[in-house]
């Protein structure tokens, strides 16, 4: 109980939560654009597993984290036109291709790692980067250290969020793109092009869960293994209905998340005798807890899901 009433034990804690949150923000964010152009994406994990990929190889080779993020975000990019195409030209069901990423991605990722790096018994060390930290403000007690004392991956994540709510509240663009989502049929009588706009979806969508993969890789932990991803992708999902398809609600349940990452590496620390997996269960339950409480009166965009055919009546 000491442990946890220590104020050093508590910055800590407060500042893992922010950081563990960051990866999971950039993926429900992806989500959350997507979902308001009508498309529900659930090859998060696979997204983020191609992005973590080659973020870390460009990284590693450029010796340029920046160059990596980039990566990142084209690869996710990439990988999500496969779903792009499928669902929006094809109108083939999301969630069936969703899944098929969340096969395909890791699966790719892999292979290209073996092909990359012939000894895979050993972790590589890539590149990482640095913080960056904000004159006077990362000064202050306590919240200077949590809050104004990062990489800059993580200020542009927390910047995103209200530059979200602004686009997608107060902007023209904003109100048309949330349209799609809601009456994708009115919006094509009012002049917007549903197709279009549900393909840009995409494309924001796969750059900022590559960004999130590469940000496990480049800031997290400078290596690449299987499995990095660790169903945080889902755990974004979550978020996403969780937070109710609102950028400062989405942000809200992350930290959410990210508080119980924190925490259950910090329990690990102070009770070595508990079997390391039950704590490592925790935010998995609180991801199940959220769903099952939370996530029964939904209340997403109308068209969620649906494909949209334009020559139907």
């Amino acid at each position: 109980m000491e442990a946890f009433l220590n104020l050093n034990f508590l910055v800590e804690l407060l500042l893992s939560t922010v950081r563990m949150a960051t990866p999971i923000l950039f993926v429900a964010l992806a989500e959350t654009y997507s979902e308001r152009a009508g498309l529900v994406n659930i090859g998060l994990d696979g997204i983020m597993s191609f992005g973590a990929l080659v973020g870390f190889l460009i990284g590693f080779r450029t010796g340029s984290p920046m160059a990596g993020i980039a990566a990142g975000a084209l690869s996710g990019i990439a990988i999500n036109m496969i779903y792009a195409f499928c669902t929006i030209k094809l109108c083939a069901p999301q969630i069936v291709y969703g899944m098929a990423l969340n096969i395909l991605a890791p699966a790719l990722a892999s292979f290209i790692y073996r092909l990359s790096f012939s000894d895979t018994s050993t972790l590589i060390q890539g590149v990482s980067m640095k913080a960056v930290p904000i004159p006077v403000l990362s000064k202050i007690p306590i919240a200077g250290p949590v809050l104004f004392n990062h990489i800059p991956l993580i200020y542009f994540a927390y910047l995103l969020v209200p530059a979200t709510a602004v686009f997608l509240n107060r902007t023209k663009a904003g109100l048309n793109y949330k349209a799609v989502g809601e009456f994708p049929k009115a919006a094509e009588t009012l002049g917007i092009n549903v197709i279009l706009q549900k393909y840009i979806a995409c494309i924001i969508c796969g750059a900022l869960a590559g960004i999130g993969g590469a940000y496990l890789t480049i800031c997290y932990t400078s290596t690449y293994s299987e499995g990095i991803v660790a169903g945080r992708g889902f755990i974004a999902l979550s978020a996403v209905i969780f937070g109710r398809w609102m950028p400062t609600g989405v942000m809200a349940a992350c930290l959410l998340f990210g508080f119980c990452d924190a925490l259950q590496i910090r329990l690990q620390l102070i009770s070595p005798s508990t079997p390391y997996q039950i704590l490592q269960m925790i935010p998995y339950l609180c991801t199940l807890f959220v769903l099952a409480f939370f996530g029964i009166k939904k209340s997403g965009p109308k068209a969620n899901g649906q494909p949209y055919y334009r020559e139907e009546r």
